[in-house]
């Protein structure tokens, strides 16, 4: 596994389209725990953020036509350890499973239920002590995503949104509470 360090001496920007029901919780990746995504299994914290903000947008349109609200923030990280899977598959360099990175994750789980290879190499991630995984972009053609486990209690010095004027609060919808 290619480890790297993300952000060791400056703070790297990173983008992410964030829906209005989110916007309360900029860094939570609980939206990806709820069903799982591409590198969560389901109830595995994870934020999804894209290296440009053409990804991030093409990120959350994915197949939808339409491009629903949403609001593009700028998040900032530093000194993350990552698994740096941004150039793609090398079998000198990477496991076996891994050149399984770009698989439809959502038809593996959804259509076939089987455990996509994405969540074992999350696994592997994780139990090598990595913050999260760098990879390519699916929804953009050169584009490069990034994947942070525990998103939502890492300490601002690592990662933070920029929202100067607290606009992401204002924002937010209310949830109810029934």
């Amino acid at each position: 596994m290619i480890l790297a360090s993300l952000g060791q001496n400056d703070a790297v920007a990173c983008y992410r389209v964030i829906s209005p029901a989110y916007a309360g919780a900029p860094l939570s990746g609980m939206g990806a725990a709820r069903q799982g995504g591409r590198f969560n299994r389901p109830g595995q914290e994870a934020l999804y953020l894209s290296m440009d903000e053409a990804s991030a947008l093409a990120e959350y349109k994915q197949d939808n036509p339409w491009l629903p609200p949403g609001t593009i923030c700028t998040f900032f990280i530093r000194g993350l350890r990552i698994a740096d899977l941004s150039g793609g598959f090398d079998p000198e360099r990477w496991p076996p499973l891994w050149a399984d990175f770009a698989v439809d994750w959502r038809s593996e789980w959804f259509a076939k239920s089987v455990e996509p290879p994405t969540w074992h190499m999350a696994d592997d991630a994780v139990a090598a002590e990595c913050d999260g995984i760098l990879f390519p972009s699916q929804a953009r053609h050169g584009g490069t995503n990034l994947v942070v486990y525990r998103s939502s209690g890492r300490p601002a010095s690592q990662l933070r949104v920029y929202d100067p004027a607290d606009v992401l609060k204002k924002i937010a919808i209310p949830r109810r509470v029934d």
